[in-house]
């Protein structure tokens, strides 16, 4: 069972967010938040972040890449409670890497969730070539 659907909440003065009951379900109440691609944060079930954790570990840290994109995820990376009002506090580290300030938007992405500035994923959010990226993905079978 994956993640899916989109979810708009707004970040408190704390910097704390809801966390939808559909992705709780999933996540449960304690689970890993750390940077992600294009500027959003990507959340992760415990198990989950074990899984992308050992991947990284296996990669040859002699690459300059690997070191990189290691720091990438684990120096960011943070273990959110959900509080009793379902909500967690996004590490203020976390929330300018993103540019989460007011309005955040938190999507369902498969194995993980996503969370974004509103205004940025409105401007991400756009599929004016999604014809294209599908026909380039055509021997994949989807």
């Amino acid at each position: 069972m994956g993640f899916k659907g989109e979810y708009n909440h707004t970040v408190d003065a704390k910097g704390r967010v809801i966390v939808p009951s559909k992705f709780r379900e999933i996540l449960g109440e304690e689970f890993v938040v750390t940077k992600g691609m294009d500027k959003c944060l990507y959340a992760y079930e415990n198990s989950e972040w074990e899984i992308f954790e050992k991947k990284l570990s296996e990669l040859p840290t002699t690459s300059r890449e690997t070191r990189k994109l290691c720091r990438f995820y684990l120096a960011g990376a943070a273990t959110c409670e959900v509080d009793k009002q379902g909500r967690i506090l996004l590490p203020a580290v976390l929330r300018e890497f993103a540019q989460i300030e007011k309005d955040a938007v938190l999507v369902g992405n498969g194995n993980h969730v996503e969370i974004w500035d509103k205004e940025r994923w409105t401007e991400y959010n756009n599929y004016d070539d999604i014809e294209d990226i599908a026909e380039g993905l055509e021997g994949f079978n989807i």
